[in-house]
């Protein structure tokens, strides 16, 4: 059943996508890739009364829209050799191998290589590295929630990677699992620590309120460094929300 609805205000020039939930407090969210800015909002809460927070946030939104404007951008990929691919925060050079064995991707060195046959297309390029993401990224969260589920007492039901356009991770408390963006494999390793600590987080708190940011704190000095790494230039994926 949705118990959600949805429109669009215009705020000083801004489109706004609210959106009115069963919720307790109001959220804006500022989405890439051209700053898109979402609203949810309590059922409660008018509509004046959600343009007045917009007003009161529009320095905020603007800033990020200004930073998700002039971040740098890779243009499409077309799995050649030359391109620059990412993995664990690093650049890598793609090497395409062309040759009519097994397909696959070995990492040495700086090189990404993809061993492929010869009239392989962009599309199963791209579906082999990324199968090689998947199985890198799951390699390194077991280790890392363990790590973490017992540094801030909490245990995970289920987790699983998927890849996703504006979250970085996802938590459903009442069920206990999580999800992990699949584009996490291509930053720095502190930031999935700093994601998985996020969603492990919201297993005590749900909401982005004073007591979460408490509790990141607690348990993460630093993640402000590391959110900012993770939405920094120059993937296109993430979001910041208040």
């Amino acid at each position: 059943m949705n118990t959600s609805s949805h429109k669009q205000l215009e705020v000083s020039g801004i489109a706004v996508e609210v959106h009115r939930k069963p919720i307790k407090n109001l959220h804006i969210g500022v989405y890439p890739p051209d700053g898109r800015v979402r609203v949810s909002a309590p059922k409660r809460m008018n509509y004046e009364a959600i343009r007045l927070a917009v007003i009161g946030k529009l320095g905020w939104i603007r800033k990020h829209q200004q930073r998700f404007a002039s971040q740098e951008r890779q243009s499409p990929r077309e799995y050649v050799t030359g391109e620059t691919h990412y993995y664990q925060g690093r650049r890598h050079r793609l090497d395409i191998l062309l040759h009519s064995g097994r397909p696959s991707v070995m990492l040495h060195h700086g090189t990404l290589e993809l061993q492929v046959a010869p009239d392989s297309s962009v599309e199963q390029r791209e579906q082999l590295l990324y199968r090689w993401y998947r199985r890198q990224l799951k390699q390194q969260i077991p280790e890392l929630l363990a790590k973490w589920e017992q540094v801030i007492s909490v245990q995970t039901a289920e987790w699983g990677v998927k890849r996703m356009k504006t979250r970085w991770g996802t938590c459903n408390p009442t069920a206990r699992r999580i999800w992990l963006n699949l584009e996490l494999v291509k930053k720095p390793v502190a930031c999935l620590e700093y994601i998985i600590v996020h969603e492990l987080v919201h297993l005590l708190e749900r909401l982005h309120n004073d007591r979460f940011t408490a509790l990141m704190d607690q348990f993460m000095p630093l993640w402000r460094q590391y959110r900012e790494e993770l939405n920094r230039a120059p993937l296109g994926h993430g979001a910041w929300k208040e």
